[in-house]
């Protein structure tokens, strides 16, 4: 099967989610939440993450996130992962009791598409106040696919539709073979990682594969008229001009976390980081890196030729 048709099979069985001025969706992508060990990639920026949740959920944000949320290639265990990072988990189901999360998996979290692995990992988890197991995410499903469009609300007058998946699907490797991929990052550069080398078959750290990737993204949203938008990469991407592939980046860079805000029919690429008062405070700031973008306005440059 090839990258094209992965892709095309993302999106089959897609749930299609509103879309319209009064819209707030955060795409956030590429967690790698871990076990809390020296390999836990997000523990650097927990701090910043978290504060960028509680705003998201204050605003009235529906949380997206587009896969790789959890460390699942390195770590077997995701009630493990639930207890290190309780706190987002907590924030979760915050989110889930309203309707406002939906959770893509990716590469490295590709087991929870499995038959019953939410329920069984996601569904409850162990109260410390009451001693006993509580509900958190009991009818959880994760989705290889999500479509936010216009098409829902019968009174719009433009045709926009925004195609979420995490990317893998370009990689063959990262698909089709994950499981392979899972054994060499597993027990071969994961310990080689911990020297100070790099995996030369990710798409986040080597340039060569994370642009071969993204070549294939966006042939794919240019040959099927759609705006694409995926993480995978680690790469943010949201260019000024009208296009057809965007990129919200990660939750694992060095200094910061980077995601995509969907709201009033704009598109904004942002930046969370920490940030320094006069008085020497610390404080976690939000910056704008590109945008916003107007999805209409996109969507009549492009002569509402969207599938």
């Amino acid at each position: 099967m090839s990258a094209f048709s992965r892709l095309d099979r993302a999106f089959q069985n897609a749930p299609l989610l509103p879309l319209s001025n009064r819209s707030r969706y955060v795409l956030m992508s590429d967690c790698h939440r871990g076990i809390g060990t020296s390999s836990d990639n997000f523990l650097k920026n927990q701090h910043l993450y978290f504060a960028a949740l509680e705003h998201y959920y204050r605003q009235g944000f529906t949380y997206i996130e587009l896969g790789d949320g959890d460390e699942l290639w390195e770590n077997r265990n995701m009630k493990t992962i639930i207890d290190i990072h309780s706190n987002v988990f907590w924030l979760f189901k915050q989110f889930y009791q309203e309707d406002r999360l939906y959770l893509l998996y990716g590469n490295h979290d590709m087991i929870k598409r499995r038959k019953g692995y939410p329920a069984k990992s996601c569904g409850t988890y162990f109260c410390t106040q009451s001693q006993q197991m509580q509900p958190l995410l009991p009818s959880l499903t994760f989705h290889e696919g999500i479509i936010l469009t216009t098409d829902l609300l019968p009174d719009s007058r433009s045709h926009v539709s925004l195609y979420l998946t995490h990317g893998h699907q370009a990689s063959l490797l990262n698909s089709t073979l994950w499981p392979l991929s899972r054994f060499l990052v597993r027990y071969i550069w994961r310990p080689l990682e911990n020297l100070g080398f790099l995996d030369p078959t990710s798409a986040a750290k080597n340039y060569s594969v994370k642009n071969k990737c993204e070549t294939k993204l966006d042939q794919w949203a240019q040959e099927n008229r759609r705006i694409l938008i995926t993480g995978h990469t680690h790469r943010p991407i949201l260019p000024t001009e009208p296009a057809r592939y965007y990129n919200t980046g990660s939750c694992v860079h060095p200094r910061c976390i980077t995601c995509i805000e969907i709201e009033r029919g704009q598109m904004t690429l942002v930046k969370w980081s920490m940030n320094a008062r006069f008085d020497s405070s610390l404080y976690v700031a939000r910056e704008v890196i590109s945008g916003p973008v107007s999805l209409f306005t996109l969507s009549n440059r492009t002569e509402n030729n969207f599938c």
